[in-house]
């Protein structure tokens, strides 16, 4: 059993992100994987972990961290990766900040709360979606986008010309939209799409393994929106 533990669910975002980190740099862990539709983050046992309830979490000898850019961060240093993820020079490395600085208001919120808007407060609710509330969101989103295109993807990935861990964070927040059927709002831009698809095809096969919950809710959402989980 790998000295690294990851407690993640892939239907969250920022787990998906430090698992396919971890299969993508060759960092060996033991997976914990925690169902969120279940409740068992709010267990007593997952609270002695992170008392925040939330996932992803790794456990690395004991040494405990429960925030996914820390998390991202911690990895890359502690096991000497290539250096493209978070690269060891100064001012590449801030560039790389720089994005994860910007991501969590600008279009994490966006597209998680559109996320959560379409599906998760419908089906905890049983209540029929919120349009004028969707509505909201898909502008945020798209100003998010606007914000991605002008200030991070004037080159190839967000922070330069290779893929960083700021590039597999940004992904997974637009692909969640991929579950509620609004992925038009990135896919129709050709500037974000492309970089969609680079980051994708060099996340490979990890991102398909990573996805296929996202995929199989897709495949279901008309169903389960006003189901429960």
């Amino acid at each position: 059993m790998a000295a690294l533990k990851l407690y993640f669910d892939f239907m969250s975002q920022p787990s998906r992100s430090v698992y396919m980190f971890l299969k993508a740099s060759k960092i060996p862990f033991t997976p914990k994987p925690i169902a969120l539709r279940k409740g068992e983050h709010f267990t007593e046992e997952f609270k002695k972990i992170n008392p925040l309830s939330r996932v992803p979490v790794i456990d690395n000898n004991q040494f405990v961290l429960t925030e996914s850019v820390a998390i991202l961060k911690y990895l890359c240093v502690k096991y000497n990766v290539a250096d493209h993820w978070y690269p060891r020079d100064l001012q590449a490395q801030v560039r790389v900040d720089e994005y994860m600085s910007w991501h969590h208001l600008g279009l994490r919120i966006a597209a998680a709360s559109l996320f959560r808007e379409k599906l998760i407060i419908p089906m905890a609710k049983g209540k029929p979606i919120n349009q004028e509330k969707v509505q909201r969101w898909k502008k945020l989103v798209n100003e998010a986008l606007d914000g991605l295109e002008t200030a991070f993807l004037k080159t190839p990935f967000v922070s330069g010309n290779e893929i960083s861990v700021g590039d597999v964070l940004g992904v997974c927040e637009l692909t969640q939209l991929y579950a509620v059927k609004e992925e038009a709002l990135f896919t129709q831009r050709p500037l974000v799409n492309a970089w969609v698809e680079r980051v994708t095809q060099r996340l490979q096969p990890h991102f398909d393994a990573a996805h296929q919950m996202i995929y199989r809710v897709r495949d279901r959402y008309d169903d389960m929106k006003m189901a429960k989980l």
